[in-house]
């Protein structure tokens, strides 16, 4: 059966689309609920998991913020895995710039939490140079990280439980 292939400029747009703004009542896998030691928190956001792991959450959230797509692409392995409404496979440093290019908001880490595998970090969505408008800004989101090696091998937005902002429209 011969295998169909999604463009990246249609990826790119139907993540510009989803990429912020409170739950819109779409499901998304969940990370699995076993629990692992937290580790050494930071001093200005509540923090569980691997210290090396949120490091690499903050620095990419960072460099989104500061409209560094480049620094941002980098922080993803090869391959590695995003979703955010539809899943995306990046392959190459030129798809992670266009996935990370498509988040039309920057990302302050506020807090992580340790599930299994993955880190769940809840960021505020801020403005971010480059881009017009953040649909979302001063609403929370929520993504859930593999880290593997100091780079991202996963990376899937999930419903957060915090209600929308006044005047937000998913």
């Amino acid at each position: 059966m011969p295998r169909r292939f999604i463009s990246l400029p249609f990826i790119a747009a139907v993540l510009a689309l989803s990429a912020c703004g409170g739950d819109d009542g779409s499901s998304t896998p969940e990370a699995p609920s076993e629990k692992t030691e937290a580790q050494e928190p930071s001093q200005d956001t509540s923090t569980e998991g691997p210290a090396a792991d949120i490091e690499v959450i903050r620095d990419w959230s960072e460099a989104l913020t500061q409209g560094d797509i480049d620094a941002a692409a980098e922080f993803f392995a090869l391959p590695s895995l995003a979703e955010n409404g539809i899943s995306v496979r990046i392959e190459t440093v030129d798809d992670a710039r266009i996935f990370n290019e498509s988040l039309p908001c920057g990302a302050e880490l506020e807090s992580t939490e340790a599930e299994g595998q993955f880190i769940n970090a809840t960021f505020r969505l801020t403005t971010r140079p480059g881009v017009e408008v953040c649909p979302g800004e001063g609403a929370t989101a929520q993504t859930s990280f593999v880290i593997e090696d100091g780079a991202i091998v996963e990376w899937r937005r999930v419903a957060t439980s915090e209600p929308e902002s006044p005047g937000q429209t998913s």
